[in-house]
C-alpha cells in the first residue's frame, strides 16, 4: 500500500476557476495535490466591476482557498508565485528561488491587462484583473465627484465629471454603465456645487461595435440600453495617446482625470518559461487533452489556453475554465489508470453582460438571445449560482435588493490615498499646495 509522499504528485498554479475546480474534481484521486496562488483567496472576477462600482464589497466574491479546500485531505495550500517551469525537470521554480517536483502539473495562472506596446499607459488608466485594481478604480470614481464639488473653474469641474472606459467588451459595458447608474441615480441631491447627473461616460471601442464576440444584434441592444443611461459610445474609436489629463483619438483631445482600461488582456509570463509555441497575445497553444507538446504531464487551461475547436477558440470565461478545469483531472486519472486521455469539448451554456439596472444582453446556449429584464434576470440567477460558499450568495442577493429598492450604493468608501490628486486642480489650489498654504 502506497504512503501519501509516494503518490503521484499534482502541482496547481492558480487558485481561479480552473485550478480550483481541477483540485476538487481530485479529491478522490490516489493523488496528493499542491495548490500554489499568490493570493490567499479565491475571486469571483464576473462581479468584479460592481466592487469597483461600490455595490459589493470584496469580501462579498472572494473567499479564502484553504476554506474552500479545508476538508479535502490530499490537497496543502502554498501561499507562493511561480517565476517559471521547468519541464524537462519538473519544477516550478518561485520567486524566492525555492523550487517545487511534480508529477502532472496544471498551470491555471489567466491573464493579465495588455496596453498593446504602451505600458506606460497603466498607471493613468488602471485595468480591473484583482481587489486592488477594484478598489483603486473605486477611488479614482468616487474622487472624482468628490474633485469637481471643490473646483470652480467650469472646464476643470468638466474634466473631472467625464469617465472615460477605454475597450466595450463585458468589462467594459457593465463599467460604463455602473458609472452612469452611480452618477444619475446614487449620488442625486447629495451634492451642493455640481450635479452628478452631469457626468460624461464614454466608452470607447476600436472596432464597429460594442460587444464583439456577441451577435451583431445583441451588440446593437446593448448599444442603445447603454446610451439610454447617457453613455456616449464610440465604435471604431483608436486610442493613440493616454496621460492623467486626457485622451487623445488622433485629434480629438478628451479632457478628463478618469481613465479606465478595459481593451485587452495577455497571457500570464509564467507562459513564456514553458518553451512551447505561444498565440499573439502570449497564450499557450496547447494539444485536444489541453497538454503543451512533448509534454503530456503539463496541462494548461482557462486564459492561459489557446485551444481551438472547429474553427473557433475557446473563449477565456469562467465556465470554459471550470470545464477544463474538471477535464484534465479526469484526464490525470485515465493516465494513471492506463487510459487514454479524452479530448476536451466546450460546451457553450450561454455568456451573459449586465448593462445596468433592468438591463442586460446575452445567450442561452449558443444559438437563444436574450434582452433586456429577462436577460438581467439571467444573469442574476448565473452568477448567484456559480458564486462559492452560501455565505456569499447571501450577502450578494442582499445587496443587489438593497441596490434594486433603495438605488444606494452601500461600499461607498474612499480608500487608499484620500487627499485630492493634484494633476487637475485649479492653478490657484496647485500653487496653495506648494506654498504650503491651505487651499480653503
Amino acid at each position: 500500500m502506497s504512503t501519501v509522499a509516494e503518490l503521484p504528485h499534482v502541482v496547481i498554479l492558480g487558485g481561479g476557476f480552473g485550478g480550483l475546480k481541477a483540485a476538487r474534481a481530485l479529491r478522490r484521486a490516489p493523488v496528493r495535490i499542491t495548490l500554489v496562488d499568490r493570493r490567499n483567496h479565491h475571486l469571483f472576477q464576473p462581479l468584479l466591476y460592481q466592487v469597483a462600482a461600490a455595490a459589493l464589497s470584496p469580501a462579498d466574491i472572494a473567499v479564502p482557498i484553504r476554506s474552500v479546500v479545508r476538508r479535502q485531505r490530499n490537497v496543502r495550500v502554498l501561499l507562493a508565485e511561480a517565476q517559471s517551469v521547468d519541464p524537462t525537470r519538473k519544477q516550478v521554480v518561485f520567486t524566492d528561488g525555492e523550487a517545487l517536483d511534480y508529477d502532472f502539473l496544471i498551470v491555471a495562472t489567466g491573464a493579465t491587462h495588455s496596453y498593446f506596446g504602451h505600458p506606460e499607459w497603466e498607471s493613468s488608466a488602471p485595468g480591473l484583473k484583482t481587489i486592488e485594481d477594484a478598489l483603486e478604480i473605486r477611488r479614482r470614481v468616487l474622487m472624482a465627484f468628490e474633485a469637481a464639488e471643490r473646483e470652480s473653474d467650469p472646464e476643470r469641474q468638466r474634466a473631472w465629471l467625464t469617465f472615460v472606459i477605454i475597450g466595450a467588451g463585458p468589462t467594459g459595458v457593465e463599467l460604463a454603465g455602473a458609472i452612469a447608474e452611480i452618477a444619475r441615480q446614487s449620488l442625486v441631491s447629495e451634492f451642493r456645487n455640481i450635479d452628478p447627473r452631469c457626468a460624461r461616460v464614454i466608452l470607447l471601442e476600436g472596432l464597429p461595435r460594442v460587444l464583439p464576440a456577441y451577435p451583431p444584434k445583441l451588440s446593437e441592444k446593448a448599444r442603445r440600453e447603454l446610451e439610454d443611461l447617457g453613455v456616449d459610445v464610440r465604435n471604431e474609436a483608436r486610442v493613440t495617446s493616454v496621460d492623467r489629463d486626457w485622451v487623445l483619438l488622433g485629434t480629438e483631445r478628451i479632457a478628463t482625470h478618469t481613465v479606465l482600461w478595459a481593451a485587452g488582456v495577455e497571457a500570464s509570463p509564467i507562459a513564456r518559461s514553458l518553451g512551447v509555441p505561444l498565440d499573439k497575445a502570449g497564450r499557450v497553444l496547447v494539444a485536444p487533452d489541453l497538454s503543451i507538446p512533448g509534454h503530456p504531464e503539463v496541462l494548461v487551461i482557462g486564459d492561459l489556453a489557446h485551444y481551438d475547436e472547429d474553427g473557433k477558440m475557446v473563449p477565456g470565461v469562467a465556465p470554459a475554465a471550470l470545464q477544463e478545469g474538471r477535464h484534465v483531472a479526469k484526464n490525470i486519472v485515465r493516465t494513471l489508470c492506463g487510459q487514454p486521455r479524452a479530448p476536451f469539448h466546450y460546451v457553450d451554456k450561454g455568456s451573459f453582460a449586465t448593462v445596468g439596472r433592468n438591463r442586460a444582453v446575452g445567450t442561452i446556449g449558443s444559438r437563444i438571445p436574450l434582452w433586456g429584464f429577462l436577460a438581467w434576470v439571467a444573469w442574476i440567477v448565473v452568477h448567484i449560482f456559480y458564486l462559492i460558499g452560501f455565505r456569499n450568495r447571501l450577502l450578494v442577493m442582499f445587496h443587489w435588493a438593497y441596490l434594486y429598492f433603495t438605488f444606494k450604493r452601500g461600499s461607498r468608501l474612499i480608500t487608499g490615498d484620500g487627499a485630492v490628486p493634484l494633476h487637475g486642480a485649479s492653478e490657484a489650489q496647485e500653487g496653495a499646495r506648494e506654498e504650503g498654504r491651505p487651499d480653503h
